[in-house]
């Protein structure tokens, strides 16, 4: 009985709070949302079905985080063959510029022949600079972007060489950097095929801030790996660029397991990238040799991760339609 009076407790809660919201949709505020800024004026808790797709008609694809060495990428492509997982992006933390020039090429040169997108994130930043103030437990807020405008010609330098070398997708976690990024593709300074990821240290909590990302040239949003369907919901029905949606998520990023939400969410919020972090695992950014073992049993283990997520779409939506391997769109390496 008690565990009945909670969950009455709990329904009753939501009702309310949807209530309440309900009551407000008539306001002045909330017909301005709706007529004069095309945004939603509340979270879609009806999770309405999306009919945006990525460009060859898919639904959704699956995105492996934290691949940060070849050793972990070459551990992500044998994972993948064994669990029958097909992975079209693989994401970094790391940094570019924290990585030797030939290993860089290495991933490059594994990510084009498996017909894989290559993610890595733009350095130097604000947590590993030498701000003091990123230390302190207020100050960790700040932790994100690139710090004076020295870290932001490197951050620029970073994407620079990366993209001479072949890569072709990056990872990005400061507003201003995006804009230059863009009117940069926009002067043919970088090419114009540069795929930009918005990192979740920077991800869109609402529908408007969603839309402005995605008019300064985010190619995919990573929001906050806390937000419920209703409010993914109401940022899908704002943009229609890829949401790179955490079903899993780092303990330093909530340690959230909703692989069970994984139907609901291709459903509503297409297209999407299906994204596996990993809880109860060490936080291995930089990194490098010292931990190079961890890193790669973390990557077989989100590959089998990623396994169970196609599992339970395959029971509860079997109609769902993921991408084929190497679609056009990816930011798949260009090497000679």
């Amino acid at each position: 009985m008690r565990i009945v009076g909670n969950l009455r407790n709990v329904v009753g809660r939501r009702r309310r709070r949807w209530f309440s919201t309900e009551l407000l949709q008539e306001t002045p505020m909330a017909r301005a949302l709706r007529n004069d800024l095309g945004l939603p004026s509340r979270d879609l808790h009806e999770h309405p079905e999306s009919k945006k797709r990525f460009p060859d008609g898919a639904q959704y694809r699956i995105e492996i985080p934290s691949t940060e060495n070849v050793a972990a990428l070459k551990a992500v492509v044998e994972e993948s063959k064994k669990y029958d997982v097909r992975v079209h992006r693989v994401s970094q933390g790391t940094g570019i510029y924290l990585m030797p020039e030939p290993e860089l090429k290495d991933m490059m040169r594994i990510s084009r022949d498996n017909q894989m997108e290559l993610c890595l994130f733009v350095t130097p930043r604000n947590a590993w600079d030498v701000s003091a103030t990123a230390r302190t437990d207020a100050g960790r807020n700040s932790t994100g972007g690139h710090r004076g405008m020295d870290q932001l010609l490197f951050a620029l330098e970073d994407v620079y060489r990366a993209c001479d070398l072949g890569l072709r997708s990056i990872l990005v976690n400061d507003i201003g950097l995006q804009s230059c990024i863009l009117e940069l593709k926009r002067a043919e300074k970088l090419p114009v095929d540069l795929q930009c990821k918005v990192s979740v240290q920077m991800g869109p909590p609402n529908p408007a801030t969603a839309r402005l990302l995605e008019r300064l040239g985010a190619s995919t949003l990573n929001p906050p790996t806390d937000l419920t369907i209703p409010q993914l919901s109401s940022i899908r029905a704002a943009v229609d660029v890829p949401l790179d949606v955490y079903v899993e998520a780092p303990d330093n990023f909530g340690g959230y397991v909703r692989h069970l939400e994984v139907p609901s969410m291709v459903r509503a919020l297409a297209p999407m990238y299906v994204k596996l972090g990993l809880r109860n695992s060490p936080d291995i950014y930089p990194s490098g040799t010292h931990i190079e073992g961890t890193c790669v049993a973390l990557s077989r283990e989100r590959v089998r991760r990623a396994r169970i997520a196609l599992d339970v779409l395959g029971r509860y939506y079997p109609e769902a339609e993921m991408s084929e391997v190497g679609p056009s769109d990816l930011g798949i390496p260009v090497l000679e």
